[in-house]
C-alpha cells in the first residue's frame, strides 16, 4: 500500500495503525512517501473543499447521510468559530474515528449570542448572516431552527432563500403566538397551532421549493404541552401526509420513555419518514439506543453555547479578583491553537 506520510500524526494515525496491523497479517508492505505541500496541491485541496461547500452539493448531503448512516449527529453552531469546531472536531475511540455530520443553527443560541431573548426577536435577516458566517468556513450540512415558521406568507419566501443558500433543512414547530422556549413547558402560556393550519404551512412551504433536496421537518409540541401520545401521533401522521420530510418529537422530561413510546408507535405505521430528537433533557441516552427506536437524526442543540458561557464568566471574575490575567492562563487555550482551526487561502 502506498500512502502519504501525513497520517503519522493527528486523528488519522489510528487508521494507519489499523492498516499496518492488516498488512502484517496479509504479508503486505506499507510504502510512505513525503506528503506534498506546495501551492499547486493547496490549490487542488481548496478547489475540492470549495466544491463541497457549494449550495447544490451541501444542500443534498443531509438526505444522503440519512440513507448512509445508522444515525446522523448534528451539533449547534452560532458563529464561524463554532462552525469550525463542529466541522473539524474528530475523536478516536476504540480504533475508530468519529465526528459530527453537520450543524444545527439554533434560534435560542443565535438570540443568546446577541444578548436577546428567545422570542423570535432576532429576525430572519440577522439569522441569515449567522448562516453565511458558518457557510463561509465549513462544508457540512446545516439544519436551521425555524421556530414557528412565522406567517405562512413569509415562510414560503424563507424556504426559497434557505434552499438557494444551500441549507439542507428547516425545522418548524406547531405553536402560535409569541414564541416561548419549549423547555418551559406549561410553566408559561404556550399555544399549539391547529393541525389544519400547520399542515397548510407545510404544504405552502413544499410548493415553494425548487429542488427535491431541501427538507421541511415538522416539530411536534404535544408532549411538551402534556397533550399525550395520541395527539402527538395524530399530528405526526397528518404533518407527514401534508408533505413534511421528517418529524421532530420533543420532550422536557429527563427520562426518554415517552420519546421511545412515540418513536416505536410511529415506526409501526411508518418505516421511512425520518425521525429527529433533541436530547437536551433526556441526555443519558446514547445514540445507538435512539437508533434502535428508529431515530435518524440526533441534535445536540445548545451544548457549545452552554459550555462557553461559564468559561468566559469565570475568566472575567478571576481577572477582577486578581487584577491581572496570570491566574487563569492555565485554563485558556493558546491562541495559536485556535488560529490553526482557521484555513488560510
Amino acid at each position: 500500500m502506498i500512502h502519504g506520510d501525513n497520517w503519522n500524526n493527528g486523528p488519522e494515525k489510528v487508521i494507519r495503525e489499523n492498516v499496518v496491523s492488516l498488512l502484517k497479517k496479509y504479508g503486505g508492505e506499507l510504502i510512505e512517501i513525503p506528503y506534498t505541500r506546495n501551492d499547486s496541491v493547496k490549490k487542488i485541496d481548496r478547489q475540492l473543499r470549495e466544491k463541497l461547500s457549494m449550495p447544490e452539493y451541501r444542500r443534498k448531503r443531509l438526505r444522503q447521510l440519512i440513507d448512509m448512516r445508522p444515525i446522523v449527529k448534528m451539533i449547534e453552531a452560532h458563529s464561524g468559530l463554532t462552525g469550525l469546531i463542529a466541522e473539524k472536531t474528530v475523536v478516536e475511540e476504540k480504533g475508530r474515528l468519529d465526528q459530527f455530520d453537520g450543524m444545527w443553527v439554533s434560534s435560542l443560541c443565535d438570540s443568546t449570542d446577541r444578548g436577546k431573548p428567545d422570542i423570535e426577536l432576532v429576525d430572519m435577516t440577522s439569522r441569515l448572516r449567522t448562516i453565511d458566517d458558518i457557510m463561509d468556513v465549513t462544508t457540512k450540512p446545516i439544519i436551521l431552527d425555524g421556530d414557528t415558521g412565522g406567517l405562512t406568507e413569509h415562510f414560503v419566501y424563507n424556504v426559497r432563500t434557505l434552499e438557494r443558500k444551500g441549507v439542507s433543512a428547516v425545522i418548524i414547530e406547531d405553536k402560535t403566538g409569541l414564541k416561548k422556549n419549549s423547555l418551559f413547558g406549561t410553566e408559561v402560556e404556550q399555544s399549539q397551532d391547529t393541525i389544519e393550519n400547520f399542515c397548510e404551512k407545510i404544504r405552502a412551504g413544499k410548493r415553494a421549493q425548487l429542488t427535491d433536496d431541501f427538507m421541511i421537518i415538522a416539530r411536534i409540541e404535544s408532549l411538551i404541552l402534556d397533550k399525550g401520545l395520541d395527539d402527538a401521533l395524530s399530528r405526526a401522521f397528518s404533518y407527514r401526509d401534508a408533505g413534511a420530510d421528517g418529524i421532530m418529537i420533543h420532550s422536557r422530561k429527563k427520562e426518554p420513555d415517552e420519546i421511545f413510546e412515540f418513536c416505536d408507535n410511529f415506526r409501526k405505521q411508518d418505516k421511512g419518514t425520518p425521525l429527529v430528537v433533541v436530547p437536551t433533557s433526556f441526555n443519558t441516552v446514547r445514540e445507538c439506543e435512539f437508533a434502535s427506536h428508529g431515530v435518524n437524526i440526533v441534535i445536540y442543540a445548545n451544548q457549545l453555547m452552554r459550555a462557553a458561557f461559564p468559561a468566559m464568566q469565570n475568566a472575567a471574575e478571576e481577572i477582577l479578583r486578581n487584577h491581572r490575567a496570570q491566574e487563569i492562563d492555565n485554563s485558556l487555550m493558546p491562541f495559536h491553537d485556535i488560529i490553526r482551526l482557521i484555513d488560510e487561502i
